[in-house]
């Protein structure tokens, strides 16, 4: 039976009508039309459907959509649009940090996160923080090379 929750997500508040099994990345791709956050694996272990709650990378695989009630939710849609990219997203673009773009939207929820923790991560750091994103095409280089370039921009410095 389905009940209605409130979601804060992107800075909006919406109300949905979800089965308290439904899972987030579910409730935000098919009830709210987000597609940015991308089903992989339904097991949290390709970080594809990554989100920020509450400032935090989930697993959106992992949550149910009642758990994330009240809760800031931040999708890759809500970091920057077609006009003014996020600095991630613009690293990525300008490092060539992608090549299908499946993983992309999972690896700059989490790269957000780590900078706002760390705002100058080593190459380590990095890597270490996008562990739990699987990139099936790229070698890494150029997504932590990316993450570099958006933490220089986002310090005001340059890579």
């Amino acid at each position: 039976m389905k009940r209605p929750v409130t979601l804060l997500v992107n800075g909006a508040s919406l109300t949905v009508r979800i089965e308290p099994r439904a899972l987030l990345v579910h409730v935000l791709r098919d009830e709210l039309d987000l597609t940015g956050t991308h089903v992989g694996c339904d097991t949290s272990q390709c970080g594809a459907c990554t989100v920020l709650i509450e400032g935090r990378a989930v697993k959106s695989c992992t949550v149910l959509g009642v758990q994330a009630e009240g809760q800031q939710i931040t999708t890759i849609e809500g970091i920057g649009t077609s006009d003014a990219l996020h600095p991630l997203q613009q690293g990525f673009w300008e490092k060539h940090g992608l090549q299908c773009g499946f993983c992309t939207p999972g690896m700059i929820m989490t790269a957000l996160d780590l900078l706002a923790e760390n705002p100058q991560p080593n190459e380590a750091e990095i890597r270490h923080a996008i562990e739990g994103n699987y990139c099936r095409c790229t070698g890494y280089q150029n997504i932590v090379a990316a993450i570099q370039t958006a933490a220089a921009s986002m310090r005001g410095a340059t890579v």
